[in-house]
């Protein structure tokens, strides 16, 4: 009877991963699919320890299972509800690197466990120790990187590093595996000091724009770390949610590598568009053109469409509900308003989604890159908040760029561009922006929240 209880309690946990997965895909039924699939996850929890049975014994160490588990829920949901938007990308992070780390422990265990085991089962104990470990440092330094405490460091030597780094640890886990008694214990450890040593290094030079393709790449490996975990103990929840996590990873990795025109192989090795490389100085009219805050209002509300292209900066300066107040008062006098949204504005995959959903601008209005940029030819007024390199022109006229070749938002097509900054600071990529200096581009210095806000005044006014 328990072991019927708990195979029902994994298939329905199963289940609603896959429920929730693809709920998660509609904005105004993700956070009812996150609940779902964490209820799965309650309930193949609460199966593991209720009706588990090795040897025909019950689960053992109960006490310190349900410590270390009230201790993880209460950390995780301080950490959860104290975070800022601007900081989730790091948090994202954070939190792979330690589902890594986990998935890299379950290997140690095993291997300790079962030393003598079968060829298979030494591959499977084996590659969830190295991806576990990749994903778990890499994930660290990228929560340096995105928190700014880590600097982009790298070079054509590192990329050599890297490939030979990758080629030193198949050599070693081919030996562990074929021939386990030439190296013996010796190579769990050499492995997880190389792949520790790797995970650092291929994440360490990437920067600019490319760091939401490396959250994602970071979090498939921990989504296959934990399907290897699943193959060791049996066990078809964990399984099942690690191949999804690890599957849809993937798939988003590959999307985004397409969106900013990169090869995949460059991000395994490190060699992923760095933000060393600083292209070349805009030429010709440097000029900066400004304009007032009513000179603006105007002119949004005669237009007949406007674009808005949000980026970090609105939400560093959590300007998304004033945003959407911006939106509604320009509907009110008749004008069309859709928002163009970059795959990798902000931080993290889906950041300004996420973000606009909070404010509750209706999921109808956010406009994918691929459809946004044929309409910008007819659009009155661009409203660029917050975003920098995703809206670069030198992306497509700049062999030199570190941004070259990526897939952009050419909000210069524009008849009018609006572009809210607080300095002519330039973005993560550390490149000028040749768009600031175009003839139809007017620059409106400010705080991003305060000076919608006063923009929203001015329209009432109108």
């Amino acid at each position: 009877m328990s072991k019927f209880l708990l195979e029902l309690s994994y298939l329905i946990g199963s289940v609603t991963f896959i429920l929730g997965l693809k709920m998660l895909g509609s904005p105004d039924r993700a956070r009812k699919g996150n609940l779902v699939a964490a209820a799965g996850m309650v309930l193949a929890i609460a199966g593991t320890v209720l009706f588990h049975e090795k040897d025909g014994a019950p689960i053992g160490n109960i006490p310190w299972i349900l410590a270390a588990m009230g201790i993880g829920t209460v950390v995780g949901w301080l950490m959860a509800m104290k975070v800022k938007m601007t900081a989730m990308p790091q948090m994202v992070s954070f939190f792979n690197g330690m589902g890594g780390a986990c998935a890299a422990i379950i290997s140690l265990v095993e291997y300790h466990s079962h030393p003598e085991g079968s060829a298979g089962y030494l591959l499977i104990v084996f590659l969830g120790l190295v991806i576990g470990t990749v994903s778990f440092s890499g994930s660290i330094i990228a929560y340096g990187k995105l928190d700014e405490k880590i600097k982009d460091f790298g070079g054509r030597y590192l990329t050599y590093l890297n490939l030979l780094l990758l080629a030193l640890i198949a050599v070693v886990l081919t030996i562990a595996v074929v021939n386990p008694e030439m190296l013996g214990g010796s190579s769990l450890w050499i492995l997880l000091a190389l792949s520790f040593l790797y995970g650092v290094l291929f994440v360490m030079p990437i920067g600019g724009a490319d760091m939401p393709v490396v959250i994602s790449l970071l979090n498939s490996f921990t989504g296959m770390a934990a399907a290897f975990g699943g193959f060791l103990y049996g066990n078809q929840v964990m399984l099942t949610g690690g191949i999804l996590v690890g599957s849809a990873g993937t798939i988003l990795t590959v999307l985004m590598c397409k969106a900013m025109n990169r090869s995949l192989l460059n991000v395994i090795i490190g060699s992923f568009g760095g933000g060393g490389a600083a292209g070349k100085s805009a030429t010709g009219d440097q000029t900066v053109r400004e304009i007032s805050l009513t000179d603006t209002a105007i002119l949004c509300a005669y237009a007949g469409r406007v674009c808005i292209v949000p980026g970090y900066g609105l939400a560093v300066a959590q300007a998304q509900h004033i945003c959407h107040e911006l939106e509604k008062k320009l509907e009110e006098k008749g004008v069309e308003v859709t928002y163009a949204i970059h795959p990798v504005a902000g931080r993290m995959p889906g950041h300004m989604n996420v973000l606009l959903a909070e404010a509750d601008v209706p999921y109808p209005k956010l406009i994918e890159m691929e459809e946004a940029n044929p309409n910008l030819p007819n659009t009155d007024v661009v409203i660029v908040v917050g975003a920098n390199d995703v809206v670069n022109p030198a992306a497509e006229n700049d062999p030199s760029s570190p941004i070259y070749g990526m897939p952009v938002l050419k909000v210069w097509e524009a008849k009018n561009t609006i572009v809210l900054k607080r300095s002519m600071r330039a973005g993560y990529a550390g490149i000028e922006n040749e768009l600031f200096f175009l003839p139809k581009t007017k620059m409106l210095f400010g705080d991003a929240k305060d000076t919608l806000q006063k923009l929203v005044g001015e329209l009432k006014d109108l």
